[in-house]
């Protein structure tokens, strides 16, 4: 009989770690998602700014720009299938008029920035200069009136 007692404490203290290790994950993944939503509305904020600084856009290209959609499903965006956040931007041949906000800087798991054949102008902010994992950046042929800035070469991942 003092078996039988083993045997029936043994699963009951089993289930109860189960359980226990189950609400555990429960309130991990609810961390993670509320950490991941938080760095989705980090690169919606910058991208937004972004659009504020647009003061043409003579195709309609960025309307569907809102908080209506995911940023990973706006035009010209690219979301990493790790963490789903913006890892590509690239408004080529877009015909935009506007300027460059420094909040792009906030977009930390960009890799490529193309903003290839539009009208931008002023300078580069920058902030630019915190895109660590940036391996592409093309400006060229845009209205630019700086040169190149010293913060650029820290962008040591950069091949492009």
């Amino acid at each position: 009989m003092h078996i039988s007692v083993t045997m029936h404490t043994m699963k009951r203290t089993r289930f109860s770690l189960m359980l226990l290790l189950h609400c555990c994950m429960c309130s991990f993944t609810g961390v993670v998602v509320a950490v991941q939503n938080k760095n989705v509305n980090t690169d919606q904020l910058a991208l937004l700014a972004l659009k504020a600084h647009i003061t043409s856009d003579p195709q309609k290209i960025m309307t569907n720009w809102s908080t209506a959609t995911s940023v990973c499903n706006w035009v010209g965006i690219t979301c990493g299938a790790r963490h789903l956040r913006v890892a590509v931007l690239n408004i080529s041949y877009f015909d935009l008029t506007g300027s460059i906000p420094p909040e792009l800087g906030n977009l930390s798991f960009l890799v490529q920035l193309d903003f290839t054949n539009n009208s931008f102008r002023d300078t580069l902010p920058m902030e630019l200069s915190r895109l660590h994992r940036l391996k592409l950046i093309s400006f060229g042929y845009n209205n630019f009136i700086a040169t190149i800035s010293s913060w650029f070469w820290s962008l040591s991942k950069l091949q492009t």
